[in-house]
């Protein structure tokens, strides 16, 4: 299929690097993978040759995770925000009109300068919405506010003002939390603890209230829903029969209906026929994108298995191109 639209695809800058080295991805991920990752990271050229190989016509690019959610320093978080989203749109996205957007980075570290930031983005800069790296370091590596949480909902309430979505990214879950994980380092990332992070992460806000509050609220999942299309049915069963106890939070819907109507997926990382599948029966083929998660993964096997999967042309067209030329409103 040529002209697809891919929404999770990453980059990184200069600055970024210094900022987050991380010697624990080249341990767990192996040093020559990761070594042509940061190589395609921050290079335009090496990502249109192969989007222009493999069908992709336009990528909406984010800094990859953490992210300013990983900046400890708040003052700093915003800053470093805001020169990011102008060196990505004076890098990737002016110069390459139509093939790269970009989603504004955010530094909710401060709710109401993430907004701010957010609403220059969208207005001056032409960005498409926000990607936020899961939970938000204050203070130091093993704090987190997760975007639940009151005093974020400043920063929801100028999303639903602007009617973009936001796309929630995995991140790897806090040094503390990590036992469960102790002697297989392999599954704290991607592998294993993106999903397992950021699906609970997506339940908290179906319980908080804030798509009772917001209902017009888009949030975006990667890597086929990171779980939930499987998994929600059983949670919202349970939930019923919980529902004389504490701790159900203050949602005056079930998590099946808030996930249906305020949540997309995406197939970033994901190339499996039989999960597609399970996504548009539980979601609807309207709330099911394409994406590969360039430069983790290869573009080449995304986009084979997509423009092969045993779906009807009218799906595959809606998926790989249409959802997302209709939600970002691109021409």
């Amino acid at each position: 299929m040529q002209g697809k639209i891919c929404l999770e695809e990453h980059l990184s800058t200069a600055e970024y690097d210094q900022i987050w080295n991380s010697g624990g991805e080249e341990a767990r991920n192996g040093a020559e993978y990761m070594a042509e990752v940061r190589r395609r990271l921050p290079d335009a050229a090496l990502r249109l040759a192969d989007m222009d190989r493999f069908g992709i016509e336009t990528m909406i690019l984010s800094l990859t995770s953490p992210g300013v959610q990983g900046i400890t320093d708040t003052r700093r978080a915003i800053a470093f925000a805001r020169h990011t989203n102008e060196l990505i749109t004076d890098k990737f996205v002016r110069p390459y009109r139509g093939r790269f957007y970009a989603f504004a980075n955010v530094a909710l570290q401060e709710p109401r300068a993430a907004a701010d930031e957010l609403e220059r983005a969208v207005r001056d800069l032409g960005m498409k919405g926000a990607l936020v790296n899961g939970f938000s370091n204050i203070g130091d590596a093993d704090t987190a506010q997760y975007l639940d949480e009151p005093a974020v909902w400043e920063f929801w309430e100028r999303v639903a003002q602007l009617d973009v979505p936001v796309y929630l990214h995995p991140r790897e879950p806090l040094p503390g939390q990590r036992r469960i994980y102790e002697g297989y380092p392999a599954l704290v990332g991607s592998a294993w603890g993106f999903g397992h992070e950021t699906g609970t992460h997506a339940v908290r806000l179906m319980l908080s209230g804030l798509f009772d509050r917001y209902p017009n609220l888009r949030i975006i999942l990667g890597h086929m829903g990171e779980g939930l299309p499987f998994l929600l049915p059983r949670l919202q069963s349970r939930l019923y029969m919980q529902r004389r106890g504490i701790g159900l939070g203050n949602a005056k819907k079930t998590v099946g209906e808030y996930f249906t109507r305020n949540f997309y997926v995406t197939t970033s990382g994901h190339f499996h026929t039989q999960a597609l599948l399970n996504a548009i029966a539980e979601l609807g083929v309207e709330h099911v994108m394409f994406s590969t998660d360039y430069p983790y993964e290869h573009a080449e096997t995304g986009a084979r298995w997509f423009d092969e999967a045993l779906i009807s042309d009218n799906d595959r067209l809606r998926i790989g191109r249409e959802n997302a030329r209709q939600m970002f409103h691109l021409t």
